[in-house]
């Protein structure tokens, strides 16, 4: 059976179509956009050393080839993974060399830059300094905690956020009419579902979009030129059953995930954790609801809850899939079963809905700043009571604007650790 992907050349679709100018880069608006600062530096031929950062596939490594293809700069790309000391002393000799030749500067890309320890990092610093070369990092990882301070601040931070729905299927579509991909010619079909579960499937990441679409195009039969449902089953198995096109299905499971850990049950919060990772979530959004439903429902009946729910969206950061998985569920389990408070949110509600709906009056002046010069003969501080100067740190004053000074926003709930509020509230 003859096959659409025979007499293809081998090198990867995603290089095969990687844009070489800004026109036809897709995505990234925010930084690439007409009049964005990185934008007119490129065209300037101005380009300061930089470190992108974003997540797999959101074009860190397309936009630093169309940098060096739209400047005079020798372009240097090496992989921090397999480069040591030895490939970048070589490297700066050679940008001295082509400076001194009147060759121009050097723009040296490290993939993965994250991946250097501090001594080969510390080795780019006097030569970005001094103009031998313009560093263009890319990483993954969050630049403040992976990469020293010295060469942040000699390099500027450009964000790439992850690449939307819209502008997948964008990438998706254009591989398939592009003269480079080798389908120009074949005029393949892709189905509307099929379409979305490959976008679905990526998750924002165009490199994975694009070998997907690869695969389903070799699966086609050179008489059936149109992808479909079906083909990439064959490709991606039956996870794409699990994509629903409108979202119900998502945000069905989002919601029985949050409210499984708000009514304390382990075991159905773990098993919608579950569906939510299967599906291909973002961890990211997942530690946000875990960290939400932390206070939320929790609050103040464990204090613990949100240290563990906030200490987990920080380790999954650092850790990633799969590991992250094991993080997510300690956090979801240790939820489910703290005990359960939402006097906290009831409280900043209230509080909120009382400045919407009511003359609240002003600060008091015994609680106004009185640090700076000539307010206290306007009374500013005048009559403030340091609690520190009383035992056991308190004294009884009020802090309530006088229009308000019966109010009362936090209730504690006679539930786990905040029992011991009831005395004070």
């Amino acid at each position: 059976m003859e096959s659409l992907f025979q007499n293809l050349n081998v090198k990867p679709l995603a290089e095969k179509v990687r844009p070489l100018t800004l026109n036809d880069y897709i995505g990234q608006k925010n930084i690439i956009g007409r009049d964005s600062y990185l934008r007119r530096m490129i065209e300037a031929d101005i380009i300061p050393s930089m470190i992108l950062y974003g997540p797999p596939g959101s074009g860190k490594t397309t936009l630093a080839k169309i940098i060096a293809n739209m400047t005079n700069c020798k372009f240097i790309s090496i992989n921090a993974v397999s480069s040591g000391v030895t490939e970048l002393r070589k490297i700066i000799s050679e940008a001295k060399d082509a400076l001194r030749f009147g060759q121009g500067r050097s723009i040296v890309f490290i993939d993965e830059i994250h991946r250097f320890n501090k001594g080969q990092q510390d080795i780019l610093l006097p030569f970005i300094e001094n103009g031998t070369i313009i560093l263009i990092g890319a990483t993954t990882e969050n630049p403040f905690f992976e990469i020293n301070s010295p060469l942040l601040s000699r390099a500027k931070i450009i964000r790439l956020e992850k690449l939307t729905e819209n502008d997948l299927k964008d990438i998706i579509k254009r591989a398939l009419t592009n003269a480079n991909s080798d389908y120009g010619n074949l005029k393949i079909i892709i189905e509307d579902e099929a379409l979305q579960a490959i976008v679905t499937y990526a998750n924002g990441d165009a490199r994975i979009a694009l070998n997907v679409l690869e695969q389903a195009v070799a699966m086609c039969e050179a008489e059936n030129k149109e992808i479909t449902l079906e083909v990439l089953r064959l490709v991606i198995g039956n996870v794409v059953l699990k994509f629903d096109k409108k979202g119900d299905q998502h945000f069905d499971v989002v919601s029985a995930f949050i409210k499984s850990m708000r009514g304390s049950d382990a075991d159905a919060a773990v098993h919608y954790l579950a569906r939510l990772l299967e599906s291909g979530e973002e961890v990211k959004f997942i530690a946000r609801r875990i960290i939400i439903c932390a206070t939320e429902d929790v609050g103040n009946a464990d204090p613990m809850a949100l240290v563990i729910a906030n200490s987990a969206a920080q380790a999954v950061h650092f850790v990633g899939l799969p590991e992250a998985r094991i993080i997510l569920a300690q956090a979801v389990c240790y939820i489910a079963k703290a005990p359960k408070s939402n006097s906290c949110y009831l409280a900043i509600d209230a509080a909120i809905h009382d400045l919407q709906t009511k003359n609240c009056g002003t600060v008091p002046e015994h609680l106004r700043d009185a640090h700076y010069a000539g307010v206290k003969e306007f009374g500013h501080g005048e009559g403030y009571l340091y609690p520190h100067d009383y035992p056991e740190g308190y004294v009884a004053q009020k802090y309530l604007p006088e229009q308000i000074s019966d109010a009362r926003y936090y209730k504690p709930k006679d539930i786990g650790a905040e029992k011991k509020y009831l005395d004070k509230a």
